[in-house]
């Protein structure tokens, strides 16, 4: 009895995006009940039985990337006057493909997964199809059926191409003999087996069921008899069968691979030729795609891209593009937020009256920790065996110009490449303001400018913690003092009598009666140093427009023999070395070798790290729990890809706290 019910259906799912479509109220021709979401039905059929009933089913996908295209087109639209669209980019471009080739591919569609970065400069993509082949190819069924690295050897003629009968070539020719989409095996069975149009398609829907293998099994004797017919040996008839089903477990369709393809080829384009406003798009459109804005915006620094903080005079409600050279009133355009007023810490901060000294917050607090780090020296450290060893920050060596006390120091990552637009980071992301508080500050600035905080405060009805918020991600800077004062004038807005209004709907600031308050000028302040810059930014929107974390801690990882990611590209294969950066994605469970994969990155790049069961095994509380690593291993470089064979790991600490993204 278990063995009969093994393989039936053990509960009821929804496709998310599966619709129907028909000539007809459809619950007269099948039973329709109320979905959890109010207003939307389910039909109690399955797509099978639909399908049998003549309903015409289709399936909507909900891509991120087809909202961070449009915000992008807008983007260029509006700064550039260019107006584009899918269907109007230039075809075949060559620095696509060059940029394909190269896996420069962070923030493209479907192609910026550890997997696909390893395999881009090994299949060098040159042409379209190229990119439709890689979509399929780096899929689970590929990989599992061994067709990823034949077809790399065929393309690269490393291999030869064959086919185990001459009848395979017309379907097989163009992936090189090795299958990879359902229209093939359709093709395939048609020129092999003398299958009608009809029974081909039986065919594809039986390999795309989740009891494909039942399916593809009733079929053999048709297949079999129809390729005796057909002349092919038993022998061979086998063979062919053994891969169709193999096929059914993994056969993905062509046409949505030439779908996906023209979005990678969309998204590298824009990336190559807009960056500015591909990075823009890509954060409006959050959350999506494999990488966090975190490193979307390390990768835009990378590149060359201006990347200026959220700013209460200048930013929308998300990211968006802007002229280098225009800046609102007010807004000085760097990229630090201190030191604008003088390095003395003694200004007046406007707006702001009957000041009173406040508790200290607790992200102050963390501020101040990030800084007793920064100044503590660190021992040599020894490798991990399950103790606790640590590399610690150092903030005094390898550090840049500190926007405290250089405010005309930028966030551009190559000072020689001037570039005529920027990217200006968007006020939703920043902690506890979200879309609705950035959309009113956007709006009450749209009716007139805001003369001061207390004015940004009342007009966009903000709690005293959104002013705070604010004040840490250094978006009043425009109403000049430092970061520090605006978050001393923060509080003091909030305790002013008089000066908060409570309500079912939050807390915010209200102005107080004219004539009844008093001025005050901000207390001596010592100034944030990039470090706290950088924590305060981290805490405020959950990334630094202007650093890394692993910035502030090159000076002592470069006294360690620790490398920078940038420089493996001149190791040789072979070589033993040591390379630090925080873990932004962790890739588990391993493979069926009990590989595990992670993902360094530091400010010159990112890197691929294999971890075999036998390390992780013995560092597993370390790899798992530390957001920072320093790795030990031997470099292997395939066809221009650089990974690292770990063979040691260490916890990285940094001042300028982190997060990965990990994959089950």
């Amino acid at each position: 009895m278990a063995d009969r019910m093994l393989r039936l259906p053990r509960h009821l799912g929804i496709h998310s995006g599966g619709m129907v479509m028909c000539d007809r109220p459809v619950i007269d021709v099948c039973p329709v009940e109320w979905a959890t979401m109010p207003g939307r039905t389910v039909l109690q059929w399955d797509k099978d039985d639909c399908a049998d009933a003549g309903l015409v089913k289709f399936d909507l996908l909900g891509l991120g990337m087809l909202t961070a295209l449009r915000l992008a087109f807008e983007h260029v639209a509006e700064v550039e006057g260019v107006q584009l669209a899918l269907h109007s980019l230039p075809q075949e471009d060559p620095a696509v493909y060059e940029m394909l080739q190269k896996a420069d591919t962070v923030g493209v569609f479907q192609v910026e997964s550890r997997a696909q970065i390893a395999t881009l400069p090994r299949l060098k993509p040159m042409r379209f199809y190229d990119i439709v082949i890689e979509v399929a190819l780096i899929r689970p069924g590929p990989i599992q059926g061994n067709s990823v690295h034949p077809f790399i050897h065929r393309k690269n003629g490393r291999e030869p191409i064959t086919y185990l009968h001459e009848k395979l070539r017309p379907a097989l020719e163009k992936t090189l003999g090795v299958p990879l989409f359902q229209e093939q095996l359709m093709q395939i069975a048609i020129d092999v087996a003398d299958f009608s149009a009809a029974e081909a398609d039986q065919l594809r829907r039986a390999m795309g069921s989740k009891r494909s293998r039942d399916k593809m099994e009733a079929l053999r004797g048709r297949l079999l008899q129809g390729m005796t017919d057909g002349g092919i040996g038993a022998d061979v008839a086998e063979q062919i069968y053994d891969k169709l089903r193999a096929f059914a477990d993994f056969g993905f369709p062509e046409s949505h691979a030439f779908s996906f393809a023209y979005l990678v080829y969309a998204s590298t384009w824009l990336k190559a030729h807009h960056p500015e406003a591909f990075y823009a798009g890509l954060l409006g459109a959050q959350p999506m795609g494999f990488y966090s804005p975190s490193s979307l915006v390390a990768d835009a620094r990378r590149h060359g891209i201006r990347v200026r903080r959220a700013c209460v005079v200048a930013s929308r409600v998300h990211a968006h593009v802007e002229r280098a050279g225009a800046r609102p009133r007010g807004d000085d355009g760097s990229g630090g937020s201190d030191g604008a007023g003088g390095g003395d810490g003694v200004g007046e901060v406007r707006g702001v009256r009957g000041l009173r000294p406040r508790p200290t917050f607790a992200h102050e607090t963390w501020i101040e920790d990030a800084a007793r780090l920064s100044a503590r020296g660190a021992d040599a450290p020894t490798w991990d065996d399950g103790g606790s060893d640590e590399v610690r920050q150092d903030a005094g060596a390898g550090t840049a110009a500190d926007p405290e006390q250089d405010p005309a120091a930028d966030v551009v990552a190559d000072p020689e490449q001037d570039r005529a637009f920027a990217m200006r980071l968007g006020l939703a992301p920043i902690r506890g303001i979200g879309e609705a508080t950035a959309a009113r500050i956007v709006a009450a600035r749209d009716e007139r400018p805001f003369a001061d905080a207390a004015d940004l405060a009342c007009r966009a009805r903000l709690s005293s913690r959104q002013l705070e918020s604010l004040a840490t991600a250094g978006a009043l800077r425009a109403f000049g003092g430092s970061r520090r004062q605006a978050l001393w004038a923060a509080g003091a807005l909030a305790g002013e009598a008089g000066r908060t209004h409570h309500a079912t709907g939050g807390t915010w600031v209200q102005e107080v009666l004219a004539g009844t308050a008093v001025g005050a000028s901000a207390p001596v302040m010592p100034e944030m140093d990039a470090v706290e810059t950088a924590v305060a930014d981290v805490w405020a929107s959950g990334l630094s427009p202007e650093h890394h974390p692993t910035h502030f801690a090159r000076g002592r990882l470069r006294s360690q023999g620790v490398r920078p990611v940038s420089s493996l590209v001149a190791v040789d294969d072979g070589v033993r070395v040591e390379v630090g950066g925080v873990v932004t994605h962790r890739q588990r469970p391993g493979t069926a070798q009990g590989v595990t994969f992670l993902a360094l990155e530091d400010e010159t790049g990112m890197l691929n790290v294999v971890c075999s069961a036998g390390l992780w095994a013995r560092h597993r509380r370390t790899a798992i729990r530390s957001r920072a690593l320093v790795v030990r291993g031997t470099i292997e470089r395939t066809d221009g890809v650089v990974n690292l064979l770990a063979d040691g790991m260490r916890p990285l600490r940094l001042a300028v706290a982190t997060s990965s993204r990990d994959f089950q």
